[in-house]
């Protein structure tokens, strides 16, 4: 029900936008006004879930790790697993960022016949959800055509590394069969999986049937449908530049196109997909563990009053040597 109840709204949503969009007195509200409405909300959200995080206490170190702490000098510490210093911090983000390396780490355990619980590789949602994410950057920065003029040199050679694999007219782009693939993949993984099932909310849904909204609605615009290219980056130059225009050659998909994105980008701060900010400030990845070189005081501590032993068995003396336990006086 979850997942029908997302995939409901992300429908009803592309529905209304293509019936309405290209009506004359809706055409610059959901070609200008919405855009730039789920800019303003994805960066003040941004911004502000950054800012409290940045701003939660963090008195201690306590970093995630799977190796040997850096210790004695004879003992061989992991400089990677268990960075003490900045350098050893930074290559562990960028392998994490970059590579999803804790991820890659992960296991599966499940309770079989016997009873008798094993723990088995999951590769394969690790190499899921990296496809994804790198293929959905490769898009992302391919888009930058439609908004720049001159189209800077480092977007054409992307574009046609992204399509090499030329198989008819248009060029055939791999990022959008491989984003196809593993949102596929990922949606199937919540569905089939009994405990991913159960934990998942209406919410993880929605943000994978619109993603896929809106990349199957990109592919039907590229392969599909007729869409006038001039129109559209006359468009999308008009939006960045503030000199805001609704070519009325631009079609209904296309709206459905930008309608989708701007729901992802004004529900993007208030999501789990938050996470690709988050990363960075988690202070189990962004810490040196240096706990054994440097003591760290919590600032916040105040003096509290504490109950010594001496105290307590001071005040009970005569109890405790009436139950014939053993006392230190």
């Amino acid at each position: 029900m979850k997942a029908l109840g997302s995939l409901s709204i992300v429908v009803a949503l592309a529905i209304a936008v293509f019936f309405l969009g290209p009506l004359e007195p809706l055409r610059f509200l959901f070609g200008v006004v919405v855009p730039y409405a789920a800019v303003a909300t994805f960066l003040v959200g941004l911004s502000c879930r950054i800012v409290q995080w940045s701003l939660s206490p963090v008195p201690f170190r306590i970093p995630t790790t799977c190796g040997q702490q850096k210790s004695l000098p004879w003992i061989k510490s992991s400089g990677l697993e268990n960075p003490y210093r900045t350098g050893g911090v930074v290559l562990r983000m960028l392998l994490e960022i970059l590579l999803f390396r804790s991820l890659f780490r992960n296991t599966r355990a499940e309770l079989r016949q016997g009873p008798r619980l094993t723990y088995s590789e999951n590769k394969i949602l690790w190499l899921g959800a990296l496809a994804f994410h790198w293929s959905f950057l490769i898009i992302f920065l391919r888009h930058l055509r439609f908004f720049t003029e001159p189209i800077p040199h480092a977007v054409l050679l992307l574009d046609r590394v992204d399509g090499f694999f030329q198989v008819g007219a248009p060029v055939l782009y791999v990022t959008d069969i491989v984003i196809v693939a593993a949102l596929l993949y990922l949606l199937q993984r919540r569905l089939a999986d009994p405990q991913v099932r159960y934990i998942s909310l209406l919410a993880d849904y929605f943000a994978l049937f619109l993603l896929l909204g809106l990349v199957v609605s990109g592919i039907w615009m590229r392969y599909f449908t007729r869409v006038d290219i001039v129109a559209v980056k006359q468009l999308a130059l008009g939006l960045v530049t503030f000199s805001p225009v609704v070519p009325k050659e631009v079609g209904p998909l296309f709206f459905v196109h930008l309608f989708l994105l701007s729901v992802l980008a004004a529900y993007f701060p208030f999501s789990k997909l938050m996470h690709m900010g988050g990363v960075f400030l988690s202070p189990t990845r962004n810490l040196a563990n240096n706990n054994r070189m440097q003591r760290h005081v919590n600032p916040w501590d105040y003096p509290v009053k504490v109950h010594t032993y001496a105290e307590w068995e001071e005040e009970f003396h005569d109890k405790i040597k009436a139950a014939g336990l053993p006392l230190e006086k």
